[in-house]
């Protein structure tokens, strides 16, 4: 009887220092994997923001597609003007443009990720995928409005619910650990990583 009894108590012990120990150890998990993943899709953003910031500056607006967007800073060119001339000794200033590839440019452009390490140049080949899915694409879209009485203004917006790449993590009981955190409710801020906004031009992301 004693040794059963024993073995029950020695049952109740393991039972509550697994309990403990998942008390401790989920949060931490939960909030490792949200953090990882969380910051590879920013990054992933800012990527985007850069070479629509790029292709902007080919155009004069946003690429309201991945394929317009990729296409445009492969194939398109940057004019660069150049001055000569000392306009304070009376000299005339002369004018000239040059064209130089995009592509050329777009792969010397410095930038800094989500955790603020250097970057150079982007992967316009895998540009438009969502790290920690399985293919899945940001949702994109660019348009001009008029904005403060000015007609033709460029906006744009990019985005992804965060369940998309939460994958099991996804499940709302992980809310216990994040009061903001709550992937099914669309109201949350949480419910997307993002930037830009289709009303005002700004491209400004959520988590900033």
């Amino acid at each position: 009887m004693r040794f059963a009894i024993n073995i029950l108590l020695l049952l109740l012990i393991a039972g509550l220092i697994y309990l403990l120990f998942t008390s401790i150890s989920e949060p931490i998990k939960f909030q490792n994997e949200y953090s990882k993943r969380k910051n590879a899709v920013v990054s992933k953003l800012m990527e985007i923001r850069e070479a629509q910031q790029a292709y902007r500056g080919i155009t004069g607006q946003y690429a309201p597609t991945f394929d317009t967007l990729k296409q445009v800073l492969k194939e398109g060119e940057f004019t660069i003007v150049k001055l000569f001339g000392d306009e304070t000794a009376g000299a005339k200033i002369k004018r000239e443009e040059f064209k130089v590839p995009a592509i050329d440019s777009i792969m010397k452009i410095k930038w800094k990720n989500a955790v603020g390490e250097d970057q150079l140049g982007f992967n316009l080949d895998s540009i438009e995928f969502v790290p920690y899915t399985d293919g899945k694409t940001f949702e994109l879209v660019a348009d001009t409005i008029t904005y403060q009485q000015t007609r033709n203004v460029p906006v744009l917006e990019a985005k992804i619910p965060v369940k998309e790449f939460m994958g099991p993590f996804a499940d709302p009981i992980y809310k216990r650990y994040d009061a903001g955190y709550n992937p099914d409710d669309p109201a949350e801020k949480q419910y997307y990583l993002k930037f830009g906004n289709m009303s005002k031009p700004t491209t400004a992301g959520n988590w900033e």
